[in-house]
């Protein structure tokens, strides 16, 4: 294969994507080529990667537990700070049992490759996340799609279907910070032989999780929670079955046991609501002045508050624009987001001061001029 070609073709079509290296720890002010940037592109919604707190438990679980695991939880990776955590986010969740995996990603091809033997079908909304489109293609059924959240056409897709199902979809959604109507969708499931799995990895931490009865929750620790890992969480008998047969939990070195102690912390800390107080009175802050300044941006009032500019080219225009004035704000582009939909996309956090906020949407509204 000609991957120069290949690669020369991504440049000419402005979808080219390169990394960036942040030569200080993670904060809302990282620096990046000698260059310090407030960051408005992390997931670190409650700004808890850095805690003080955060950091001592996990200095702790280090001490008492060493660096790795050293094998899969089956085999003598599991230790009690795995075991607690787990319980923590049964708890916490108000499920019967949790299940941890090293990544988000990893819990829902677990999941999906559980359940690989056991459905006849699958629905997923438009615009979910990639991991559970890749989860879909990996079960070996068709990839049916329903509008994005729209009941009506989720209703309608039903319908034609026969047999055993799962409808699948994200809470908030990653480029848009828009929510899934989970009660709507689960009075659907409810008249149907579909079961529900909802991906969480956005809200977990900043919103309360809404979870139906015998449904499938999964959430990731990497982002509110400030550390790393995914989990599912449901009834005993769903989460014995994952330990039965997920292959991406089988198959794979547990999770440091120093994260979850440091993530035991991180829950404490989410439970105690200082950190959520104030990340909501940011996106409160930032929709408000968005409206003041005549700023389109999407209705959002989650910590994902996209700008959508349509060509790919645009979007990578402004974001150089705020990047030369000192505003790291990544630009999305297909196949990340639809064709014609590229993006910047702002994410708030707990420690973003309001000038700051300020200062950004002030730089892109000229920048837009």
């Amino acid at each position: 294969m000609d991957f120069s070609k290949k690669l020369s073709s991504l440049k000419q079509s402005h979808l080219y994507r390169s990394r960036k290296t942040s030569e200080n720890i993670q904060d809302t002010q990282i620096i990046i080529n000698g260059k310090s940037l407030i960051n408005f592109c992390s997931n670190d919604y409650l700004s808890l990667a850095r805690h003080p707190q955060v950091k001592e438990a996990f200095k702790q679980g280090v001490d008492k537990f060493g660096v790795g695991a050293g094998a899969s939880h089956l085999i003598s990776g599991h230790t009690p700070a795995h075991q607690a955590l787990e319980e923590a986010l049964a708890d916490y969740t108000g499920q019967e049992e949790a299940l941890l995996f090293s990544t988000g990603y990893m819990a829902n091809i677990g999941v999906f490759s559980a359940l690989k033997d056991e459905l006849d079908w699958v629905l997923q909304d438009k615009l979910n996340h990639a991991s559970l489109i890749d989860a879909n293609h990996l079960i070996g059924l068709p990839l049916q799609r329903y509008l994005h959240n729209d009941i009506e056409s989720l209703k309608k897709k039903i319908g034609k279907q026969s047999g055993c199902g799962l409808i699948v979809t994200d809470n908030v959604f990653s480029m848009d910070g828009n929510r899934a109507d989970i009660r709507g969708i689960e009075k659907i499931v409810k008249k149907s032989s579909a079961l529900l799995m909802q991906d969480d990895a956005h809200g977990f931490g900043v919103f309360e999780p809404t979870i139906p009865k015998n449904s499938i929750y999964m959430a990731t620790l990497g982002k509110a929670a400030g550390t790393m890992g995914g989990f599912v969480a449901g009834d005993e008998d769903l989460i014995d079955f994952l330990i039965q047969k997920s292959r991406s939990y089988i198959y794979t070195t547990a999770i440091a046991s120093a994260l979850c102690v440091a993530t035991l912390k991180s829950l404490e800390l989410i439970k105690q609501g200082e950190q959520n107080t104030k990340l909501l009175a940011n996106i409160r802050y930032f929709q408000n002045l968005s409206k003041t300044l005549n700023l389109p941006m999407t209705n959002s009032n989650s910590a994902i508050q996209p700008f959508t500019v349509g060509s790919s080219k645009k979007a990578i225009h402004l974001s150089k624009e705020l990047l030369s004035t000192g505003f790291y704000v990544s630009a999305i582009r297909p196949p990340t987001v639809l064709k014609d939909t590229a993006r910047l996309r702002v994410t708030l956090s707990a420690n973003h001061t309001q000038n700051q906020i300020k200062q950004l949407l002030t730089q892109l509204k000229h920048a837009l001029q």
